[in-house]
């Protein structure tokens, strides 16, 4: 039985190729969409940990240390032996740089990213004693094996830091508060100007 209607092979061909196209275009786009998506998730991931201490009660923002502090620091802790932990430790300069100077130092920040670049620097700078960083909340962490402490606070921490303090350290540790003070204890020694400054003060039981 012959059709009524004749089939034109060229017509054929071009829908074909027009559904085929329609398809290539498709797959592209979700193609397109899904990388988006996945990229989109992706910076989701590595920016919530940075953005996250907005998002708190009392906000410990990753801002670096520079050099001058550093330098403050490890003149207020020189002579010094022990061990050391620097709160809301960042990108781990602090640790590393007292670990050179002997100090057996652990740096505790909840930041994973931050925690993760601290660890494969000081892995790669293959210090000694190698630093140790932990990836916790500073509240829920212990202080009183150490007998120095460093902290990169803000004003609105201080006061609770110092009950922290005076609960949890032992007679003589030192604590290095650096950019704000702490608001009742009396500092033995500040150095430096602005935002290099550092206060340090000494655990006295008698005091507290």
């Amino acid at each position: 039985m012959t059709s009524d209607f004749p089939i034109d092979s060229n017509q054929l061909f071009e829908n074909v190729q027009s559904a085929s196209n329609n398809n290539n275009k498709s797959l592209k786009g979700l193609f397109l969409v899904g990388l988006t998506g996945g990229i989109s998730i992706a910076l989701s991931i590595i920016c919530y940990p940075f953005i996250s201490p907005a998002l708190r009660k009392v906000c410990l923002p990753y801002v670096p240390a520079t050099n001058l502090q550093i330098q403050n620091v490890l003149h207020v802790i020189k002579g010094r032996k022990g061990k050391l932990i620097d709160l809301g430790s960042g990108d781990g300069r602090i640790v590393m740089n007292t670990a050179k100077a002997g100090f057996e130092s652990v740096g505790v920040e909840l930041n994973f990213w931050l925690v993760l670049y601290s660890r494969l620097v000081a892995m790669k700078s293959k210090i000694q004693p190698s630093p140790k960083f932990v990836q916790t909340d500073l509240w829920k962490y212990h202080l009183g094996p150490f007998t120095n402490v460093v902290i990169f606070g803000v004003e609105e921490m201080m006061l609770d830091l110092e009950k922290k303090f005076a609960a949890e350290l032992s007679e003589g540790t030192v604590i290095v508060a650096c950019r704000f003070p702490l608001p009742n204890l009396e500092p033995y020694l500040v150095i430096g100007t602005g935002i290099d400054r550092v206060w340090a003060y000494r655990i006295s039981k008698s005091k507290l």
